[in-house]
């Protein structure tokens, strides 16, 4: 692995993966494994101790301390003391742990839609004066409402949709197809 020049509260260091150089490569082999995901829920969710953490996931317990271990060695999430007598410890999301929110909503959403029957959580996002937002008419713009996320460019602020986008391969010797004969 090689160490981010990012700043941040913790450096999270970059795997090297076989294959294709490419970022979401990288990220699956730091966050990828399935407990690892369902602790980093549970934390978002606010269950910060490993109790809850074991509960609502049900991870077995030695793959579960190995997974937040893990976390914690690469920067997603830090261990923070609790009490003193005994000593014990609860898990918070680090700047990149705190990062990993539209993905998990990504991947909530993209379940709701394809995984599940009934949606089991529902994001409520609230709307109107005092929360930033100028609730405007119609159901859709009331105080709180279910949220509904999209992608927008930061650059324009158009929406994103997959045929606005276009690939420009950046990582040497490799285009769209694979590894560049010659390099």
């Amino acid at each position: 692995m090689t160490s981010n020049s990012k700043q941040g509260e913790n450096a999270v260091p970059h795997p090297r993966v076989p294959g294709r150089p490419c970022s979401a490569a990288a990220a699956l082999q730091l966050v990828g494994e399935r407990w690892a995901l369902l602790a980093i829920r549970e934390i978002f969710y606010g269950n910060r101790r490993y109790e809850q953490i074991v509960r609502n996931t049900g991870a077995p317990r030695d793959r579960l301390a190995a997974r937040l271990r893990a976390l914690e060695e690469v920067g997603v999430v830090e261990r923070r003391a609790y009490s003193e007598r005994p000593l014990r410890f609860e898990y918070h999301l680090t700047e990149a742990g705190r990062d990993l929110a539209p993905v998990m909503h990504a991947l909530l959403a993209w379940g709701d839609r394809w995984a599940v029957d009934t949606p089991p959580v529902a994001f409520r996002h609230r709307a109107g004066p005092g929360f930033g937002h100028d609730a405007g008419p119609g159901p859709e713009h009331s105080a709180e409402h279910d949220l509904d996320l999209m992608s927008t460019c930061r650059t324009c602020g158009e929406e994103v949709g997959s045929g606005s986008l276009t690939i420009d391969v950046r990582a040497p010797g490799w285009d769209r197809a694979g590894p560049v004969e010659g390099s």
